[in-house]
């Protein structure tokens, strides 16, 4: 199997925070030489989620909430971008916004605690009595809850939704600490989990990798060299159909990113879609005037019918 293409350079960038980083280049990711809190492109559904993180950073929700709506008209997928416009909603005591935000996140996503929570404090603060369900749901995970899971952040939001059900004070001028904590995490714990899903690739051990994505995903949202990476990380586990719905998600977003063009074409001749292939191949080819290594490699994938080496 061809190693997965990754160039780590030392160098410092400003991220949200303002935390400096290491700055890696994705081959995978396409093209970048930055860690997805520098390389995303202005005015994209990355950049307007990294602009509500600082908004809510400074406990400016309403900006928050109207740059996390760009992220959820622009990448409805996102279940990030969801929590993140309920977090911003909340703090903005719009808990009508907050609940379909929260009610969306957890469609794309039902087993998400912060999102779980998120909705409990809003039906608790809308006096809706369906807030009980979700309180009943989060202490059938807390009772269930073993080795990995985080024990602490669930009490804590479990604690919330019943404080907010019994009267006390909610969240009244902003989400709870810790439901902003168990949805968001921010650029510097974004970059390591990114370097370290990438190792863990490297390594076949998928499963951790993508627990790695996923952190990665809550700190800088649906950016495209996450979501290409997660679709190679499903489609090495054989399934391919996950796999193809984070590489449209890539290309949604940025319809010309050569790493998520290039796996899309491999994971079509892996699927015997030869046709499907070329297609990605000849994108590939008007993208690179003058060539790049993705089109190359999907090339001779095509020619071999299968990964080359096998």
């Amino acid at each position: 199997m061809r190693s997965f293409r990754i160039v780590l350079l030392a160098g410092a960038l400003t991220a949200v925070t303002g935390v400096g980083a290491l700055a890696a280049g994705s081959g995978g990711g396409g093209g970048g030489m930055s860690m997805p809190s520098a390389s995303a492109p202005s005015y994209d559904p990355a950049a307007e989620y990294a602009k509500a993180v600082a908004a809510i950073q400074a406990k400016d929700y309403k900006t928050a909430a109207r740059s996390a709506q760009r992220v959820t008209d622009a990448a409805p997928k996102s279940v990030d971008g969801w929590k993140l416009l309920g977090v911003a909603q909340a703090g903005s005591e719009n808990w009508k916004g907050a609940r379909k935000a929260y009610e969306r996140a957890i469609k794309l996503s039902p087993d998400d605690l912060p999102s779980r929570a998120g909705l409990g404090l809003a039906l608790a603060n809308l006096k809706d009595p369906k807030a009980q369900e979700q309180l009943d749901w989060l202490k059938a995970k807390a009772s269930d809850c073993n080795v990995g899971c985080d024990a602490g952040t669930l009490h804590a939001l479990t604690g919330q939704v019943e404080k907010a059900m019994t009267g006390g004070a909610a969240t009244t001028g902003q989400p709870s600490a810790a439901l902003e904590r168990g949805s968001l995490l921010f650029s510097a714990a974004g970059d390591q989990a990114y370097v370290q899903a990438v190792s863990l690739i490297n390594e076949k051990r998928y499963d951790e990798a993508l627990a790695e994505l996923a952190a990665a995903r809550a700190a800088f949202g649906p950016h495209p060299d996450i979501l290409t990476y997660q679709g190679y990380t499903w489609r090495k586990k054989g399934q391919f159909d996950r796999a193809e719905g984070y590489y449209k998600q890539a290309l949604s977003i940025a319809p010309d990113h050569r790493g998520a063009t290039e796996y899309y074409g491999e994971l079509e001749v892996e699927r015997g879609d030869t046709a499907g292939a070329k297609q990605m191949l000849a994108k590939l080819d008007r993208i690179c005037a003058y060539g790049c290594a993705e089109a190359e490699e999907l090339r001779r994938w095509i020619d071999a019918g299968h990964e080359p080496g096998l």
